[in-house]
């Protein structure tokens, strides 16, 4: 397959997805599948993603297996429910018109990652009835999609699961679904050689992306990263389901191009909200003169610290989450006796 536009772009869209999923632990398939939705059909995209996600999703347990024993249990019931689920997605993929499916891919996941965006959160008290049909939902749209990972970070934010948790539920969830469905697309001969050499260009991204995301992340603020490829991704879903519109001659352009109008002005919207609310927050923590740490939601797992202001006499504030004692050393006239705090208070 010679280097054209599309094996080009899925190169370059494997690699960045690589490296969100290097550094947040998922997010591999919501930023490929719509990129390369583009270019390839389900049928053959699907495929060639699913064997490469064996490995990446056995990799993020691997690294969150110590979790592993406090969430099997609470997602068991999830996992039966991904059985019936991906037997009937497989089938559909199998024999729906490409165009209708990649149509009913987009509709779905450009709602699920708004809400995502927009931090819904609704506790559900019988969690283990709702976990079987929800991981049926979650099987059938991984099985024609290879996308779970809006959903399933709903339904674990939602219910209230730590960091490490969340990333030790997500990893089990997704090991299990891309196992059967590999083991599924096999038996109904979905793979063809126009799937499996797209292999090729993947994994060499794959193998680069996820130990550089690994790294990336140390520096930034993960939250932030996980909000803005979010965004990301949500620019490109709608973009995606304009083209689809067209193709399907549901709606004629420009019309339908309104459908990225609408997608860009929702999150936006929520941009302005999300980094308002993280900016009103630094200003109260620092108007009160103590130190606090921030921590994000779940999924993204970041912790932003920050420092307390120091006082005017240079005497450390009485916040045990101190660590922070730089500032202006004060004149000698205007300095109080050191307080003697022990040292396991002074953060030494």
């Amino acid at each position: 397959m010679s280097l054209d536009l599309a094996v080009i772009t899925l190169i370059l869209i494997t690699l960045l997805a690589a490296v969100v999923n290097g550094a947040l632990g998922h997010g591999f398939s919501s930023l490929s599948v719509p990129v390369g939705l583009l270019f390839y059909t389900n049928r053959i995209l699907s495929p060639a993603l699913v064997l490469v996600e064996v490995f990446i999703n056995a990799y993020v347990l691997i690294i969150n297996r110590k979790s592993l024993p406090q969430v099997w249990k609470r997602v068991l019931p999830m996992f039966y429910g991904l059985i019936p689920g991906i037997l009937i997605g497989s089938y559909v993929l199998s024999s729906v018109n490409p165009g209708a499916i990649k149509f009913m891919t987009y509709i779905i996941i450009l709602p699920l990652i708004l809400l995502q965006a927009a931090g819904v959160r609704r506790h559900i008290h019988s969690e283990r009835a709702v976990c079987i049909p929800f991981g049926a939902g979650v099987g059938i749209l991984y099985s024609v999609t290879t996308i779970s990972g809006p959903p399933l970070a709903l339904m674990f934010n939602n219910q209230g699961y730590t960091k490490r948790d969340f990333r030790a539920a997500l990893g089990f969830i997704r090991v299990a679904e891309s196992t059967l469905t590999a083991t599924a697309y096999y038996f109904l001969g979905l793979y063809t050689p126009a799937s499996t050499q797209l292999l090729y260009f993947i994994v060499p991204s794959v193998l680069i992306g996820i130990p550089a995301g690994a790294f990336l992340i140390r520096h930034l603020d993960a939250e932030t990263f996980r909000r803005v490829c979010m965004s990301f991704d949500a620019w490109i879903v709608g973009f995606g389901l304009s083209r689809v519109l067209i193709e399907l001659g549901l709606l004629a352009s420009p019309m339908a191009y309104s459908v990225l109008l609408a997608t860009l002005l929702i999150d936006s919207y929520l941009l302005y909200q999300y980094f308002g609310i993280r900016r009103t927050k630094l200003i109260t923590t620092h108007a009160r003169g103590g130190s606090q740490t921030l921590t994000a939601d779940k999924d993204g797992g970041s912790e932003l610290y920050i420092p307390a202001i120091p006082s005017l006499t240079g005497a450390r504030t009485d916040n045990a989450q101190t660590r922070s004692s730089d500032g202006p050393t004060p004149h000698p006239a205007l300095a109080k006796p050191e307080i003697g705090y022990p040292k396991n208070m002074q953060g030494e």
